[in-house]
C-alpha cells in the first residue's frame, strides 16, 4: 500500500486513528518507538489513579485494543500493519503499573519496554507468530509490559534511589 494512500486512509478513520497511535504509527522508521512515545502522556493522565483505578483502565484499553487493533488491520486487509500502535500504548501502560514516580522511571520502563517489544523473548514471538487477529497483535505487547514491568519493579526495589 501507498504511502500517501495509507497516511490518508489513517487520517480519515477514526479506527485507523486510534489503532495508529493518533497519527504516530504513520512515523517512517520506529513507528512502535513512537507509538510507545505517544503512550507517555496517556501514563502521566493515568499516574494520579488508585491501583484499582489504573488497573481497570489499563484493562479496559486492552479489551477495546484486541477489537480496535483487529478492525482496523482487517480493514487495511493485513494481519499485522507494522503502524498499529494501539498495542504498543497498552504495553507501556502495563509496565509502567506501580512505577515509582519520576523522568527517569518512565525512561527505564520505556527502554525496557522496547527492548523486549523488538526482542520478543519467549513466548512472545511464538504468540506474535501463531495468534491471529486483534488478540494475536495486542497480545505479544501485554507480554513484553509484563516482562518490562518485572524489570522496573526489581529495578525499584533494588535501586529505590535511581
Amino acid at each position: 500500500m501507498k504511502k500517501k494512500t495509507l497516511c490518508r486512509q489513517v487520517l480519515s478513520s477514526p479506527t485507523h486513528f486510534l489503532a495508529f497511535g493518533f497519527g504516530a504509527g504513520l512515523a517512517p522508521i520506529g513507528p512502535g518507538t513512537f507509538g510507545t512515545l505517544v503512550a507517555i502522556p496517556i501514563y502521566l493522565l493515568m499516574q494520579p489513579l488508585s491501583l484499582g483505578g489504573y488497573l481497570l483502565l489499563v484493562a479496559l484499553i486492552s479489551l477495546f485494543g484486541i477489537w480496535l487493533c483487529g478492525a482496523s488491520a482487517t480493514k487495511l486487509g493485513l494481519k499485522d500493519p507494522g503502524g498499529i500502535v494501539w498495542d504498543e500504548i497498552a504495553g507501556f501502560l502495563v509496565t509502567m503499573t506501580l512505577a515509582p514516580q519520576g523522568w527517569q522511571w518512565i525512561a527505564i520502563g520505556f527502554v525496557f519496554f522496547r527492548i523486549f517489544d523488538i526482542w520478543k523473548p519467549w513466548p512472545i514471538l511464538r504468540i506474535d507468530q501463531q495468534v491471529e487477529g486483534g488478540l494475536g497483535i495486542m497480545l505479544d505487547d501485554i507480554i513484553a509490559g509484563l516482562y518490562a514491568l518485572i524489570v522496573l519493579q526489581v529495578l525499584a526495589y533494588t535501586m529505590p534511589n535511581l
